[in-house]
């Protein structure tokens, strides 16, 4: 799950896994205390996940570049997925052979690739822009069922993919009217980072059944936490920390608490109260705080298009989270 990105990183774990599972749900009637208890934490957890993107808005106003960024947020995350890990594990069975490699490939993708394409992506578009293209997802997920798998799509689901492209293409108009040239530049490196993703969660899905959410997600973030400090000390010398501005350091330790580790952990309990679809569709707040907190702490401009736009994308997910393949 985003955390990492989960990045990332991401609410895409939840209307996802709607499309990977659409009739998810929690057993039997459960009572209106869990209930509204499952709602806040969904909708707390996908506003928090949406303050990624803020907040790597800001560091780059430092003058601190994406390899420098991740790094910095996987040094303060990783310690809480190893305990994650380590919790997880207590009483789990052992890991089969061959699931760490495994683990380790969908450390790659999942939290990864698709971090770092989505913070270097943020360098040229508004977080507006990255979090409507992060959150096609779901699309991805069925188009891969589709393309790769030869799975069936109900007609519904396949208008639902033209709505959410059309959203994301107004919304990239935009932008592009604004930024020129490096918005697609931008763009290509964000899709990139929902590609990797939808990667992960369809490669994903037998071993959650077995291993469990939280423990491959603990895992897998860490496998990608090593690898985004290894790319930093392989790429950068490590006295170019200590050369960091503080507001950094705190923009950093912002982002990988109450922005990667907390919402994690915020949309598993929910999931496990609500079910991933009711949490994937109180998970479409995000888009929207997303635009909000753009306008409040970045000053980002907002036009009649993106909000078109927004709203395009976030029906056509909705649908396809909700509708079940044929």
């Amino acid at each position: 799950m985003s955390g990492v990105g989960q990045d990332d990183e991401a609410q895409q774990d939840e209307s996802a896994s709607a499309v990977l599972d659409p009739e998810a749900a929690p057993s039997g009637a459960a009572a209106p205390r869990p209930l509204l208890g499952g709602f806040a934490l969904a909708a707390l957890g996908a506003i928090a996940f949406s303050g990624k993107a803020i907040i790597v808005k800001l560091g780059y106003r430092h003058g601190v570049d994406a390899i420098t960024l991740l790094a910095l947020r996987m040094l303060v995350a990783f310690p809480f997925f190893l305990l994650m890990g380590i919790w997880a594990a207590r009483r789990a069975a052992p890991l089969a052979r061959g699931d760490g490699q495994k683990i380790i490939g969908l450390g790659f993708f999942g939290y990864y690739l698709a971090s770092f394409l989505d913070f270097a992506g943020l360098a040229y578009i508004t977080a507006t822009l990255e979090r409507l293209i992060l959150y096609l997802t779901p699309t991805l997920v069925l188009a891969i069922g589709l393309l790769v798998f030869r799975r069936r799509a109900s007609r519904a689901q396949l208008v639902a993919l033209v709505i959410s492209y059309a959203g994301v293409l107004l919304a990239f108009g935009h932008d592009w009217s604004l930024g020129g040239g490096n918005i697609a530049l931008g763009s290509l490196l964000v899709f990139g980072s929902a590609l990797a993703y939808a990667i992960y969660l369809v490669g994903s899905g037998e071993m959650v059944r077995r291993v469990g959410a939280a423990r491959l997600t603990a895992y897998a973030s860490s496998v990608a936490s090593v690898l985004c400090i290894g790319q930093f000390l392989l790429l950068r010398p490590p006295a170019d920390l200590l050369a960091v501005p503080a507001t950094v350091w705190w923009l950093s330790l912002l982002n990988g608490t109450v922005c990667t580790v907390l919402p994690v952990l915020m949309v598993m309990m929910a999931v496990s109260r609500i079910g991933s679809a009711l949490a994937a569709q109180i998970g479409m707040i995000g888009p929207v705080s997303t635009i909000v907190l753009s306008l409040l702490l970045l000053g980002e401009p907002m036009g009649p298009w993106q909000i078109v736009g927004t709203v395009l994308v976030m029906s056509g997910v909705f649908v396809v989270s909700r509708q079940k393949a044929a």
